[in-house]
């Protein structure tokens, strides 16, 4: 099927079989690895994208499904300069990654949390971020890094 939807603010063109699932459009047709398959059965949370700005199980949703739509995938976060968001500096410092297999899901479902939620408490944090598994880091890193995400991004926002 002939499918378009934007990807990264990318417009893409695709010609891709009805049966394949976003996680494997992405990965293998547009050469974006950063969406993990963990479990493929959307209970890890590793191929967590954006799909018009909601939280979506890559694995779980056909590619075809993207047709018209404007994914966001972990690639998305890197700066102009190829420099890291403040979302993924924060996850470095407080360690909020071991082996790294999860942080991209990790990373876009904590996104999709401070673009809703700027201060969001640690119990939302914690709420929010539950749905995303981690087997290396215990978590209190991960809350941490989005905690402190949140209010470097308030700061950016409140001095422009």
């Amino acid at each position: 099927m002939d499918v378009t939807f934007s990807v990264n603010g990318e417009r893409v063109r695709l010609d891709i079989e009805p049966r394949r699932t976003l996680a494997d459009t992405l990965r293998e047709d547009c050469g974006l690895t950063g969406t993990h398959l963990g479990c493929e059965h959307g209970v890890c949370g590793a191929c967590t994208v954006l799909v018009d700005g909601q939280p979506a199980r890559a694995c779980l949703m056909f590619g075809v499904q993207a047709d018209g739509s404007s994914v966001t995938t972990v690639e998305g976060l890197e700066g102009e300069d190829g420099e890291l968001h403040p979302l993924q500096e924060s996850f470095v410092a407080h360690h909020g990654l071991q082996c790294g297999f999860c942080t991209p899901g990790m990373l876009m479902s904590a996104l999709h949390l401070l673009d809703n939620d700027p201060e969001p408490s640690r119990e939302t944090i914690r709420a929010e971020m539950s749905g995303n598994i981690c087997r290396c880091t215990g978590y209190q890193g991960i809350v941490d890094a989005v905690a402190a995400a949140g209010e470097v991004l308030k700061e950016s926002t409140d001095v422009q």
